[in-house]
């Protein structure tokens, strides 16, 4: 039993690695800078190794719920839907439902991605909620939900940064439950050049899940390298699966820093300080 504690939720592999998009989405995703079928938030890149040595962030745990009319993964299709309308009760979908929100450094430009964050998901349809990270191409890691636990609510910062030594430190902090997660020396040789606020239907077994409704976040506090990034409009990207877009971002707030992100097709009203 000691050592089915430590083991996540998913024994799975979660790639977080970014989809493009379904072609049909193109429209819909014409005002903002990128569309993916796992992905959805705000993303900046750049062509020099070692640009960005730090980010951070703070967000609320959002409080996931079943939604019947949740579209099979993209490409599933006509197959995806025949098969909620069979076992998922005259067309509702009885699927499991998973959404993570998080910060990263990588992985929007390359195949290498250090990041950290929490996973709200629906699993035999009841919520599930815990902290995690990873770093690819190894699998997610969850944070022990026993000294960590995580509920919808909760208010999380995290932080990811190169230290002096050349190693890597990712801290996330739960300031409703009062915990602290640390986790120093970690050895991290990806390039540096993207960094993400970003929320997500994870890869289980190398299919892009449903995403689960997440209703509305807001990151906040948002740094890279330690400075306000003065976000741009440019640099958000929409979820889309089933030819459906399903995650939206807002524009930035007004002092560049935060934004708010939401399940379905409407895009939020931006944050107003």
């Amino acid at each position: 039993m000691a050592n089915l504690k430590h083991v996540p939720h998913f024994t799975r592999k979660h790639r977080r690695t970014p989809r493009p998009m379904d072609a049909s989405a193109t429209i819909q995703a014409a005002l903002f800078g990128w569309s993916s079928s796992n992905w959805s938030g705000y993303a900046i890149a750049s062509d020099t190794n070692g640009t960005y040595q730090s980010v951070s962030a703070s967000w609320q745990v959002p409080a996931v719920q079943a939604t019947p009319t949740s579209p099979a993964p993209s490409g599933w299709g006509w197959l995806g839907r025949l098969f909620s309308w069979l076992f998922g009760g005259g067309g509702q979908s009885s699927m499991d439902a998973y959404s993570a929100t998080w910060i990263g450094i990588d992985g929007f430009n390359n195949s290498n991605l250090i990041q950290t964050g929490t996973a709200q998901n629906i699993v035999n349809g009841k919520p599930q909620y815990y902290a995690w990270w990873e770093i690819l191409p190894v699998a997610e890691t969850e944070i022990d939900p026993v000294q960590y636990p995580v509920s919808a609510g909760d208010m999380m910062t995290a932080a990811i940064a190169k230290q002096a030594d050349g190693t890597w430190q990712i801290q996330l902090a739960n300031q409703t439950r009062g915990w602290t997660f640390l986790k120093n020396g970690i050895q991290y040789t990806g390039p540096q050049t993207s960094v993400e606020w970003i929320e997500e239907a994870p890869e289980v077994n190398g299919s892009i899940t449903i995403l689960a409704n997440y209703g509305q976040v807001m990151f906040s506090n948002i740094t890279v390298n330690g400075a306000n990034p003065n976000l741009q409009i440019s640099e958000a990207g929409v979820l889309v699966q089933g030819n459906q877009q399903l995650s939206t971002p807002s524009a930035p707030g007004p002092n560049g820093n935060d934004f708010n992100i939401a399940y379905g097709a409407t895009q939020p009203s931006a944050p107003s300080t």
